[in-house]
This record gives structure tokens, sequence and C-alpha cells, in this order.
């Protein structure tokens, strides 16, 4: 029996970042103190002035050049990734690839969807030029998580890059090592201001990044931290976007492809070790298609492995803590009388947990209410797709969901409470750099990607111009009885019909 991973602690004002499948120390950073996060943020805000000076084209062209380093050590990235999370190389390269084509959309769009647009001024004030531009923030503070440590920030860092702010970033203390990674190749092809800057620690780092000046935080994590978060910004208004946990439904209806979505619900609910926000936890499959659905999961669920090895499918579980909820919820589960079909709590190692596939598991058990963040998947019959769709709304999360059904899959997304709705495909919403992730309820709130994305990343500006001068001034104290009248008359007839 192997020792659990202990979770980084500090030595002095260092810290070690430990390999989840060997303990092995992979690198050793700095404990940043709020100190040194306020001196990060101060650095930020020249930079950031630099940086919006660029404009649209000059900053596009460096984020496409830090694009083309990114994919050119792309087995370099890919090994940091492996390295701090034990996860397989072709997972961390699928990530990455990923968050390659954000930025390669985000440097393309930015001044189309940020630009200046006209906007019609109406007809009683036609004699001015109405326009809207997105302006920058400032200084963006960006928290980012372990699971997915190129992906997930860089959903944020591009977004706000590309709309012209600076960023400090503080990433998880499981993947310091990939986060300075990122941040010295953007320093490659920015040298010349602190755009982009790393800070590492634990959460006392995070928590000073906060309360240090910054114009907008962006975290993504547990839903717990990110209550913490938003309280300690609320002290000085500083807005936040929260992207937190999930407790994503797979919905299978009788006309649903069922050999594909099965195969979609084990890789969503297995890969990455489960430690996916939007990975599939719950299953709802309409009776008449149940058996044959549960058969063919179980069969692909048995030829899935967690492992070390190039043969294995995923990882190690990165963070020690989650072994015990994942093994928690699946003893809840069959407490409460579900069955285990594949794995079950002895699945559960001490640094690897393999794929569990449970049935019959109550609606009020952990395993169906809680994040469980591991391997795991429940699979529950329902009579028909509105019950489904009542069973996948009825969490406190709301982060994405996928539906299969050939045809009325767009109708039962458009039911379903989620920030994202995938049809007849797994988690394809997250791969497609025009539309938005996000959430609602404890999942969190606000937007990265797409036009959202970059509108989240800046603010408003609203111009109006005059071109002529009006026939009749509304605006002064020498207005006349006669205008007001006028007015009146102008507007029953523009408004006032029934």
């Amino acid at each position: 029996m192997t020792a659990v991973q202990p979770k980084p602690t500090p030595v002095g004002e260092t810290f070690d970042s430990l390999s989840p499948a060997t303990d092995e120390v992979v690198g050793t950073y700095p404990v940043h103190t709020a100190d040194d996060v306020r001196a990060a943020v101060e650095r930020a805000r020249a930079g950031a002035g630099w940086w919006d000076g660029l404009g649209f084209a000059g900053r596009a062209e460096r984020l496409q050049r830090w694009k083309g380093v990114l994919t050119r050590r792309l087995p370099q990235l890919c090994q940091a990734v492996r390295d701090e999370t034990g996860k397989p190389v072709a997972d961390a390269q699928l990530e990455s690839v990923l968050a390659i084509e954000h930025i390669a959309w985000a440097a393309k769009h930015a001044r189309k969807i940020l630009g200046r647009h006209r906007r019609s001024p109406g007809l009683l004030m036609a004699n001015q030029a109405a326009t809207v531009e997105y302006r920058p923030l400032g200084v963006v503070g960006v928290i980012g998580p372990w699971n997915y440590p190129v992906y997930t920030p860089l959903g944020s860092i591009t977004y706000a890059l590309a709309a012209g702010n600076a960023v400090v970033f503080k990433p998880s203390e499981y993947t310091p090592g990939v986060g300075k990674w990122l941040v010295d190749a953007f320093a490659e092809i920015v040298p010349e201001q602190p755009v982009l800057q790393l800070i590492t620690g634990f959460g006392e780092t995070g928590a000073a990044l906060v309360g240090a000046g910054v114009d907008k935080i962006a975290f993504t994590g547990s839903t717990g931290t990110g209550k913490k978060i938003m309280a300690a910004a609320a002290a000085t208004l500083t807005p936040v976007v929260i992207e937190a946990g999930g407790k994503d439904a797979l919905l299978v209806d009788t006309d649903a492809d069922i050999e594909a979505a099965a195969d979609a619900t084990v890789w969503g609910a297995f890969s990455n070790s489960g430690q996916t926000c939007i990975g599939v936890e719950r299953v709802y499959v309409h009776e008449r298609v149940h058996d044959e659905f549960v058969a063919k999961v179980v069969e692909k669920s048995k030829n899935v492995r967690a492992g070390s090895d190039d043969e294995a499918q995923y990882g190690p579980i990165t963070m020690p803590s989650q072994l015990a909820v994942i093994r928690r919820h699946i003893a809840d589960a069959l407490e409460r009388g579900g069955r285990a079909l594949v794995g079950g709590v002895d699945s559960v190692g001490d640094r690897y947990a393999q794929p569990t596939v449970l049935v019959d598991v109550p609606e009020d058990s952990e395993a169906v209410r809680e994040e469980t963040f591991g391997p795991t998947v429940t699979i529950a019959k329902v009579r028909d797709m509105d019950e489904a769709v009542e069973k996948a709304n009825a969490t406190k999360y709301g982060l994405g969901s996928t539906v299969f059904s050939r045809a009325r899959g767009v109708e039962l997304a458009s039911r379903l409470r989620a920030g994202m709705t995938s049809v007849n495909a797994p988690l394809s919403f997250a791969g497609i750099a025009s539309l938005p992730f996000g959430g609602v309820g404890d999942s969190g709130f606000g937007r990265i990607h797409g036009p959202e994305g970059l509108r989240e990343f800046s603010r408003p500006k609203a111009v109006a111009r005059q071109r002529f001068t009006a026939p009749i001034t509304l605006t002064s104290f020498t207005r006349k009885e006669s205008t007001d009248a006028l007015v009146a008359k102008l507007i029953t007839v523009l408004h006032g019909k029934r």
C-alpha cells in the first residue's frame, strides 16, 4: 500500500509541488505574502495602461504569438501538466489544445465584440450620434483550479488580456508549475511590461489578491470558497465572476443512440478521474431503454482503469482529501439501498479511485445531491422525459448538462436549468470558443468564453455626440411651454396607441 499524497505544505517561505502519483517533488515555489501581492497589482497598473495602449491589433498580434509558443512547445506543456496532476499526456494535450483555440478566438474577435458600435438615438434625440464601446477594467485577478490547470484559468486570462486588462494569476497550490510555465511563455512574447504576473501560495495568497485592489476577480473552485471570495470582495465592491461546482445530469430519451449515450456517460463520468466540474455525475434514462443503456455503460466501464502507466485511461485523485468524499458518497448510496454494478467503496484506494456505477440510488442521497468530483455516476430510471427534466433540475447546482435524443434534443435542452447543454455529444459546449461558459445557482455566475467572456472583463462606455442643433431644445431652462406641448403631442402619436 502506498502512502497518501500529502497536501503541499510551506517550508519557510516556499512550498513543494508534489506529483500525486509518486509524491515526488516536481518543483518549489514561493509563498507570496499580502505585501508581495499588492506589489504585483501595483506593477500591473502600469502594465495595464501600456497593454491597453497597444490597441486591439497590437494585443491580437501578441496573443497570436503566445498561442504559437504554446503550440510549438505542446509536449513540454503537457508534461508539466502530467507532472503535477498525474493525468495522461493525451488528456493534458486535449485541455491545452482547447485553450489554444480560445486564445485564437479571443484575439481574432475582440475588436468586433468590444470596439465602438453605433446605436440608434431615437426620434426625440435624432440630432445625436450614439455609440457604445467596451473599455478594459484595468487589473484582473485570476484564481485558478488544479483539475484543468491550462484550459480553465486561460478561459479567464485569455479573455481578460484580449479585452485590454493586465492579469495577476494565482494558480492552485497543486499546480503552480503549470501556471509558471504559462506565464513564462507569455513573458517571452510580452517582455516590456508585467502584463501577466504569477503569484503562488495557499488560500491566504488568494485572499490577499481579492483585497489587493484589483478591478475584478475571476475564480474557479468550490462553491464554499466562491462564497468566501464574494464576501471578501464585497468590502471593496470588487466584482467577481464565479465558476463553482456542478452536479451535471445526462438525459437519455427513447430515440437516443444508446451506444453513443453510454460512451458519453462513461467518458463524461470517469475522464480526468471524474475531477471535472462539468463531468457527468447523474443520468436519467427513459424506462423503455434503461436496461439496454445500463448494460452498455457497465460493459464500457469495465474497460476503464485508473493508474499511472501508459495504458491507464485516467490518473490519480489530485487532491487527497477528495478520496474521503468519494468514498463517503458511495457508502451513503449503498446504505440507502443503491447497488454498485461496477466498483463500490473498495474501488477507492489511497491514491486512485476506480470507476463506480451506481443504480437504484435515492434522490436524496449524497451521491445524487452533492458534487462527488470523482469517477462515480448514478443512473436512474424515469417514466418519461418530463420526469427526467424535473429530477435533473432538482439541484442547487446548474452548470452543464447533456441530452441524448434524436427528435427532442433541443427542446429538452431548453428546459434544463443549466448554463450549458450539449445535445447528442458529451460536453461539446466546452470546446466551442464562441459559446459562453458558466452556470447558475451554486454553480456560480458570470461567463467566460465567447462574446460574453470578452464583455465580462470590460465595462461599457456610452457616448452621445450632438451632430446639429435640434429645432426644439429639451435640456434648457429656456424651454418654452409650446415646446412641452409639442413634445406631449409627439409622444402621444408615437406611443399612445391602444
